[in-house]
């Protein structure tokens, strides 16, 4: 990207603010998996206890440090989630018993808008990363998923824009004409 995007500015916010609101918007309850240096003061931070190990490092420091059931999972790079739809996961993760509740669009899994069972996953998590598996995917069992299809999503209303994210400059463009049209 040539910056940190978690400081790009997308309709006069940043990134994590925007990501911050929105997980507010949800629960009272919000703390960032990061450098506590670069990111004291915006929020509850805490750091993964296995560095370098990708996004599962992250979900495992942030189960390992929360005291809730049901964590809910966010990436800074998300910038078209709705409140709405936070709303319609966590309500079918609360009526599932399954260690994970994430929704599937555009032919794959988005672990980083998902919900995530405190104990059970961050069992999981420890063994995965204790032995150098860091592939959230493969921790996702059929019997303990419970995946929102897209098919269930367009029912409910939700396109699968919303997880459209930014990862290259490309991606950050579109994205910023993408907010301006919706403004």
């Amino acid at each position: 990207m040539g910056a940190d995007k978690i400081f790009l500015k997308l309709g006069g916010r940043t990134l994590l603010d925007r990501t911050l609101a929105i997980a507010k918007s949800v629960t009272h309850d919000v703390l960032i998996v990061g450098d506590q240096t670069k990111l004291a003061g915006l929020a509850n931070v805490i750091e993964d206890l296995y560095p370098n190990c990708g996004p599962l490092g992250g979900i495992h420091a942030a189960l390992t440090n929360s005291t809730a059931e049901l964590n809910l999972m966010l990436a800074v790079d998300l910038p078209f989630l709705e409140t709405r739809f936070l709303e319609y996961l966590l309500s079918a993760a609360r009526r599932s018993k399954a260690a994970v509740t994430v929704p599937r669009a555009d032919g794959g899994f988005q672990p980083l808008c998902a919900v995530y069972r405190r104990r059970r996953f961050a069992e999981l998590a420890e063994r995965a990363l204790h032995a150098g598996n860091n592939k959230i995917d493969q921790l996702f069992v059929p019997a303990d998923t419970r995946v929102l299809e897209e098919d269930e999503l367009k029912r409910a209303g939700f396109s699968a824009e919303m997880f459209r994210n930014v990862n290259t400059p490309e991606e950050w463009e579109q994205a910023k004409s993408a907010a301006h049209l919706k403004s």
